[in-house]
């Protein structure tokens, strides 16, 4: 009997004894290759020495010091780090906890914002629907994914949903990618006229959609046309990194790609590797200096923000990706994962998409490819796929309600960026066992 609420109720999930490199040990001595990072979390895979060494160094220094009273050397070094890799624009760092905190900071200091520059009549936030952002209650409210909200729904703030940018499944077949990118990005518009743009505080939006759709990038210059809609409405653009960040998509953040700044920027998952839990908060120069020209402080704040231990492991982190030039790694292990995928899946009845960027990569499955068609949400393939990779020592992710919350199943990967081509193969075999296992 356990006395821990698991997140299933009804099973128990193995015991992890050990960790080393891209696999997990559990008390049977059976090993599970960690082809997803947890939940796109070990970029460095487990037990790295050079993250160990900066802990136990940290520990004998000081391990808490609450921030009402104090910074620590630990935690202004991590900020001066990833202020010297972040987009031109963003020059301030707000460190949380985690993913779901860093949404919620965001989303309170976009209001606060506007409080300061005497705009306090803005006070919506609109999302897209297909979204994640954490599972506070802010958070929740401003993602989008149905399946997640409902029950929660009379505790979350207003909030408003337009479709993402899914070419998958949204983009017509008479419509090219900038026609489509065109589109998608006018549903904004149309969402900030309906509401009237002088009372909406932001655009909140996952660079390359996580979890709830599988590795879901962009396509043509629609974060460009995103950037110019809110630049025009003075509506502020937070960009959710969490999952996508922080190397995962070949650059070290994923807005790198698109050719655009948010003026504010979550965090998390691979900014610690998974070695202490972190997130932060980029913040725009322009919103940090209204806050300081007005009240002087941020109305927020969270017990373990700037903890020295979890800002210690952010550090070594971030400074071994760095070292070992591990970004050129995600390229190029990512593009040899892009086609051991495709030649295993991409003439499989049942796999009807393969995307994403980076070491950040997802398989849709359907029932029928040629007319896109799910399986039926009765048959959870997802769940299936799940079972049949664990008995196969593979650690992926996979997640039921890809369409629209209820519908639709994909796999997604993110393996630590320590890969090699070799532990490439063995994932993509494994999963392919595991699928043509769960579907038929």
């Amino acid at each position: 009997m356990t006395r821990l609420m698991h997140r299933s109720l009804i099973t128990t999930p193995p015991v992890a004894v050990a960790a080393r490199g891209i696999e997990i040990i559990d008390a049977q001595g059976k090993a599970y290759i960690d082809a997803s990072g947890g939940a796109a979390v070990s970029c460095l895979g487990h037990g790295h020495p050079a993250v160990l060494e900066a802990l136990h160094k940290q520990l004998d220094q000081i391990a808490y010091a609450h921030t009402g009273f104090f910074t620590t050397e630990i935690a202004e070094r991590l900020g001066e780090r990833l202020i010297e890799g972040a987009p031109e624009g963003l020059e301030h760092v707000y460190l949380v906890s985690g993913g779901s905190e860093a949404v919620e900071a965001a989303l309170k200091m976009a209001r606060q914002y506007f409080v300061e520059i005497d705009q306090p009549q803005r006070r919506h936030i609109i999302g897209r629907r297909q979204s994640y952002h954490g599972n506070t209650l802010g958070a929740l409210a401003a993602g989008g994914n149905e399946w997640r909200r409902e029950q929660f729904r009379p505790l979350l703030t207003e909030t408003h949903h337009i479709d993402p940018c899914f070419s998958y499944r949204f983009q017509r077949e008479d419509e090219s990618e900038e026609d489509y990118a065109a589109r998608a990005a006018r549903s904004l518009e149309e969402k900030l006229t309906e509401l009237g743009p002088e009372t909406v505080i932001a655009f909140v939006a996952e660079t390359v959609v996580g979890a709830t759709a599988g590795a879901v990038p962009p396509v043509g210059d629609y974060f460009r046309r995103i950037r110019e809609i809110c630049d025009r409405h003075g509506v502020l653009l937070i960009l959710d990194e969490v999952m996508c960040g922080m190397g995962r998509t070949g650059t070290l953040h994923a807005c790198e790609q698109e050719g655009i700044v948010p003026d504010l920027m979550t965090i998390a998952k691979g900014l610690g590797g998974g070695y202490q839990p972190i997130g932060a908060v980029l913040v725009s120069g322009k919103i940090r200096d209204a806050l300081r020209a007005g009240s002087g402080f941020f109305q927020h704040g969270h017990t373990y923000m700037g903890h020295p231990m979890a800002a210690a492991a952010g550090l070594a982190v971030q400074e071994t990706i760095r070292q070992h030039g591990l970004l050129d790694n995600v390229r190029a292990m990512g593009a040899v994962l892009e086609e051991r995928l495709t030649a295993r899946f991409g003439n499989h009845h049942h796999v009807g998409d393969i995307r994403g960027r980076g070491l950040f990569r997802a398989i849709e499955l359907v029932e029928d490819r040629a007319s896109k068609r799910p399986f039926s949400t009765e048959r959870k393939i997802h769940a299936a796929i799940k079972r049949e990779a664990m008995a196969r020592g593979l650690m992926v992710y996979p997640m039921g309600g890809t369409i629209d919350g209820v519908r639709g199943d994909h796999v997604l990967l993110a393996p630590p960026f320590i890969v090699n081509e070799i532990d490439v193969d063995r994932i993509v075999s494994r999963l392919g066992d595991a699928v043509d296992a769960a579907v038929t």
